[in-house]
């Protein structure tokens, strides 16, 4: 903003001083001319009263006076007479050669006027001498010729002065000008100045900038209006970001991935579950090729298939990782601007590996469920038909038989009791009895029941370490079955001779009760899904020992709802050992 100051201020200041300039030559010029008039008619005045004069007068008897003349005047008079006789200063034997060469345009005014004879003067700047003639008429009769010489230095002295004073007059001028014009510039322009800030400040994006509005001119207005327009794009830029924030929100924590290809090819933006999912890192994933940049091919053949039909796909893809694999339904779009033009594809990526494990938990659920129903239906109809074939006249056999079926159908009550059990457990409604259960009394009253199972087996139940004051909260019902199940899977896989023992520890506000064989363990890969439906670590000898499969999904599910914690540690042929870890206080959720 100085530049436009100081451009105006120079312009101004040109023009006044060229007016100046132009003014002081003008008004020298019309003094001097003024100057050269009156002094021109004031010779000319002395001149005509000198005539008056002599012209009735012998010019010897005049000497004596025209000397006083000039001496007054401060003149040289010079005279010449139609009969030749010249005076001058002084001297009447002074010859017209000489004075042609004091005066040369003398000769040419004389040659001139004796045919049409007029007063003259003529201006000699460079000696300094004006010289006024006029002719000696008495009568109209030309008697010769009345010359004034007359030095002009007073004016030349006069007019330098002049000059001086209007040289100092218009620099003061000039100067005040300029202060009074900066002064009144910089009332205008501090305004505009301001404005051109804040709109500068506006261009940056800085919208809280303003300007001052303090005047009621137009730059006054102009103010208002930056100020106004600062506020709405304000207004707008707020409205802007909180768009913005929303958006940015929703797409990063939104339960499925985004991705956004534009109509180049390149990856434009990629949500936080994305990242997560396919653990990507951002800075050489954006601004790339999809196909450069995504790994899976299956991706990059549907984003392919969207590029070339530009039409709307859905599938499922199954997308491997390096320690895994998982399901995904994949929404794709082509995004199709306002005029038809295209824009790019967009991306949705719906996890569905837990739907696919539930699917496939339910199918084995229905085979595991129809498989386990089928064994002993069929071995109660195949012996029911053996029976009515004749079997029963054979009461040995007819007894052997009736024991297998009653024993079948014990495994399909208990199977069904477990299923229903478990049913139960699973349902939201289910709650739990909560009293002070000692643990102590509970497990020592699992080991009574369960000793007859152990001694059939040859197998040592031994219960160690327990103490007297273990009291939780829990369901007294419930907390006996979770030891029961796991109690009997221990005898169950522990071979003859083997040990089963019972430990518990007592913690400030927990217990933990390990339950430890000595069996055939457990492979590590299968630990983790021992607490299936019906998962069996080894499947002939499981069935045959007339179990249902559903024992340590029940005992998970209990576990989980006293808000304890089950864990297991098993080596092969060395023995497993079950550690439940139950609050003191039962926590209400």
């Amino acid at each position: 903003m100085n530049k436009l100051r100081t451009k105006i201020i120079v312009s101004v200041l040109l023009v006044i001083g060229s007016i100046f300039a132009g003014l002081g030559i003008m008004t020298i010029k019309v003094l001097e001319n003024f100057h050269n008039n009156t002094y021109v008619q004031k010779i000319k005045n002395e001149a005509s009263l000198v005539e008056l004069m002599i012209k009735d007068q012998d010019i010897s008897e005049m000497k004596e006076k025209l000397r006083r003349l000039e001496k007054s005047m401060k003149t040289d008079i010079t005279v010449i007479l139609s009969n030749g006789t010249i005076y001058s200063k002084g001297n009447d034997q002074y010859s017209l050669e000489k004075l042609y060469q004091t005066f040369p345009q003398l000769e040419e005014i004389i040659d001139q006027k004796r045919t049409k004879f007029k007063d003259v003067h003529v201006m000699d700047e460079e000696k300094g001498i004006i010289h006024y003639v006029m002719p000696i008429q008495n009568d109209n009769q030309y008697n010769g010729y009345l010359i004034f010489s007359q030095q002009i230095e007073p004016f030349q002295i006069m007019k330098e002065k002049m000059s001086i004073l209007l040289v100092i007059y218009f620099v003061a001028a000039y100067f005040l000008i300029l202060l009074v014009g900066t002064i009144i510039s910089k009332q205008h322009l501090n305004p505009i100045e301001s404005a051109v800030l804040v709109v500068n400040e506006l261009a940056k994006g800085n919208y809280q900038a303003r300007t001052y509005e303090y005047r009621t001119d137009e730059t006054g207005i102009l103010a208002r209006s930056i100020n106004h327009l600062a506020r709405n794009l304000q207004k707008l830029k707020s409205s802007q970001e909180m768009q913005q924030d929303r958006l940015k929100a929703l797409i990063e924590n939104m339960g499925s991935g985004l991705i956004l290809i534009d109509g180049k090819g390149y990856i434009n933006l990629v949500n936080r579950y994305f990242k997560d999912i396919f653990k990507i890192n951002i800075d050489q994933f954006m601004a790339k090729l999809y196909y450069e940049a995504i790994e899976h091919k299956e991706i990059i053949e549907l984003v392919e298939e969207i590029f070339i039909t530009e039409k709307a796909v859905r599938k499922q893809l199954m997308v491997s990782f390096h320690t895994s694999r998982r399901h995904f339904e994949v929404y794709g779009a082509p995004i199709i601007g306002k005029k038809e033009e295209w824009r790019g594809v967009v991306l949705v990526f719906h996890d569905i590996t837990g739907l696919k494990k539930l699917e496939q938990m339910r199918k084995d659920f229905v085979a595991n469920v129809s498989h386990e129903l089928k064994t002993p239906m069929t071995s109660i109809k195949g012996f029911s038909e053996t029976l009515l074939d004749g079997a029963l006249e054979d009461k040995e056999m007819a007894k052997y038989f009736l024991n297998i079926i009653l024993k079948e159908t014990d495994r399909l009550q208990s199977l069904i009791n477990d299923l229903l059990d478990l049913s139960n457990i699973e349902q939201e409604s289910f709650t739990l009895n909560i009293t002070e259960v000692n643990i102590k009394h509970v497990l020592e009253d699992v080991a009574v029941m369960l000793q007859n199972k152990a001694k059939e087996k040859e197998v040592l139940l031994q219960l160690e370490n327990v103490e007297d004051d273990i009291i939780v909260e829990g369901d007294l019902y419930r907390i006996k079955q979770i030891f029961i199940n796991l109690i009997t899977n221990a005898i169950k896989y522990t071979p003859k001779d083997g040990k089963v023992k019972i430990n518990c520890f007592n913690f400030v506000d927990r217990c933990k009760i390990n339950i430890s064989d000595t069996g055939i363990g457990i492979e590590k890969d299968e630990i983790p899904r021992i607490f299936e439906r019906f998962y069996r670590v080894d499947k002939a000898r499981t069935r045959n020992s007339g179990g249902t499969g559903l024992g340590l999904a029940i005992v998970k599910h209990l576990v989980d709802a006293h808000h304890g914690e089950i864990e297991v540690i098993s080596k092969i042929n060395e023995g497993t050992t079950f550690s439940v870890i139950l609050p003191k206080k039962h926590i209400n959720k």
